[in-house]
């Protein structure tokens, strides 16, 4: 995998991290797991019912989640869903590991404590530094983001890929490993682009600073004569339609929102935590929250999902797990 810093000077990784995105290695009904989710009852054979009716969880750094949540929801009309968004603290690409551990355990004590029966980290970053801690903490499911290279060497034509991240994911371990094992003997270059991350949770779309970053981040990847380009972080969809202009059609744009969708939807069909199509439907049942300004993202958030968002503000540090 090549790598362009700042400086545009590449360097090749080769490391081996564990793999992200899969289910949790934790039984999903028992009796921690029942304690985190304290909405539900424990100690009788309804227990697993009862929690089928609970709301999934998904957390961000900041907005980009919204782009998983919103793939969610199509694969997933039945379920209630609750949003955290890490403001106060985004972005998480800038943070050490240690940080963006610890800022994603207080997050998923906060979604457990509203009790969350699932937990999507529909963060580039944090699945990549945080989930086998997530998986070690806590007893619910968790489902990370993959930078969906294997669909991508699958895709090429021209053996050619680009990759656009935050500066820390694009030269993440866990990337190189996902190479390794999906697109072994093809041109992989990957780009850090945190600007275009501040511009989304800004609200700028579109507009003159968003395409002088994109062409920043774009053309040295056009250059190299690729034909996929994967968008990896979950703040990147957002800029989907400039980002489909820049590239040109012979250019596919690939993202992992609808795979982390139906690995989330097969996850609960395989625990029975799906809602039952027997009771009342809660489609559009959504509670956002967040740690920075409420009115601020609540505007963006709107804006990413095409409907008006109320956003409460909450303090993390409540929550942290002891």
């Amino acid at each position: 995998m090549k790598y362009w810093s700042s400086d545009d000077e590449a360097e090749t990784h080769v490391v081996y991290p564990a793999r992200d995105a899969e289910r949790s290695d934790h039984a999903f009904n028992d009796k921690s797991a029942a304690a985190e989710a304290a909405h539900f009852s424990t100690g009788s054979s309804s227990t697993t019912l009862d929690r089928s009716l609970a709301p999934i969880g998904v957390f961000d750094s900041g907005v980009g989640g919204l782009t998983i949540l919103s793939a969610l929801q199509r694969e997933l009309p039945g379920e209630a869903f609750i949003y955290f968004g890490d403001t106060a603290h985004c972005p998480y690409g800038s943070r050490s590991e240690a940080e963006i551990t610890a800022l994603a355990v207080e997050a998923s004590s906060f979604l457990l404590e509203q009790g969350a029966k699932l937990i999507v980290v529909a963060c580039n970053t944090a699945s990549q530094a945080a989930l086998n801690t997530l998986r070690a903490t806590f007893s619910v499911p968790f489902v990370g983001v993959v930078p969906a290279i294997k669909p991508a060497a699958r895709t090429t034509k021209r053996g050619s890929i680009g990759v656009v991240a935050t500066s820390r994911a694009a030269q993440a371990a866990y990337l190189q490993q996902l190479i390794d094992d999906f697109a072994a003997g093809l041109q992989v270059y990957a780009v850090g682009c945190p600007e275009l991350v501040t511009l989304v949770e800004g609200g700028e779309f579109a507009g003159p600073r968003v395409e002088t970053a994109l062409h920043e981040a774009l053309d040295p990847l056009l250059a190299r004569n690729i034909d996929v380009l994967v968008l990896g972080c979950t703040h990147f969809p957002a800029l989907r339609s400039t980002i489909e202009r820049i590239v040109g059609k012979q250019v596919q744009v690939i993202d992992s929102g609808a795979a982390i969708a139906r690995r989330t939807h097969s996850i609960l069909d395989s625990e029975g935590l799906t809602r039952s199509l027997d009771e009342p439907a809660v489609s559009g049942l959504l509670k956002v929250y967040c740690s920075g300004e409420a009115e601020a993202f609540g505007q963006v958030a709107s804006q990413l999902l095409g409907y008006p968002v109320d956003v409460q503000q909450i303090h993390m540090q409540e929550y942290s797990k002891e």
